[in-house]
């Protein structure tokens, strides 16, 4: 599998572009919001997903792994291939989608071409409890980060990669775990662990 992508953006079209890597010229389909982050001449890097079907091989790329990872889980649901995933993340990005979605926001989904009543209502039964990786944790304006103890970093750090390989993002895991050392500094690796579990299974 194709895997990403590094090379030269050799032409840009309306649903694609072309990136030359090691003189061969690939042919990546993505969304306007991914093309507009490409400049012809210029050096690319996108993740990718290659869809084989009966007819053809077509590889689409990403900006993003969280766009990534949502093209592939919303291909889960009954009836939503490819093309109408990638129509998804050309209208939301991961993280909205994934908003809309846990608030069963059905008249959002349905602003995607493609996407009537009856498929919002499919994406919102079958994904509700699926998407908490991509919901992205709340800002506060003008709060900082907590400051941690040195202690608490590492134990930050190795809860972070115990979530990022229980599929939550960066992104979402970590300010969730700064959070919970933040009240309890003194909380080893599985406690905290549990700790974050339990406040992302409430978003």
């Amino acid at each position: 599998m194709i895997a990403s992508v590094r090379g030269t953006v050799i032409g840009i079209g309306l649903d694609h572009a072309v990136i030359e890597c090691a003189g061969v010229g690939y042919r990546v389909e993505a969304t306007p919001n991914t093309l507009a982050t490409l400049r012809r001449g210029e050096e690319a890097f996108l993740l990718t997903s290659l869809v084989v079907r009966e007819d053809a091989q077509i590889l689409h790329g990403f900006a993003t792994d969280e766009d990534r990872g949502m093209f592939h889980l919303l291909q889960t649901v009954t009836g939503l291939g490819p093309r109408l995933a990638v129509a998804c993340l050309s209208v939301f990005d991961a993280g909205e989608i994934s908003r809309a979605i846990a608030g069963e926001d059905a008249k959002g989904l349905q602003r995607i071409p493609g996407v009537g009543k009856r498929m919002a209502e499919r994406l919102i039964l079958e994904l509700k409890d699926k998407v908490a990786a991509y919901v992205p944790a709340p800002e506060e304006a003008g709060e900082d980060s907590p400051v941690l103890t040195p202690a608490a970093e590492t134990v930050a750090l190795q809860v972070t990669e115990a979530l990022i390989g229980l599929g939550f993002t960066e992104r979402v895991a970590g300010p969730v775990v700064e959070g919970v050392l933040a009240d309890a500094p003194d909380l080893d690796t599985a406690a905290a662990l549990r700790a974050a579990l339990t406040q992302l299974g409430r978003k």
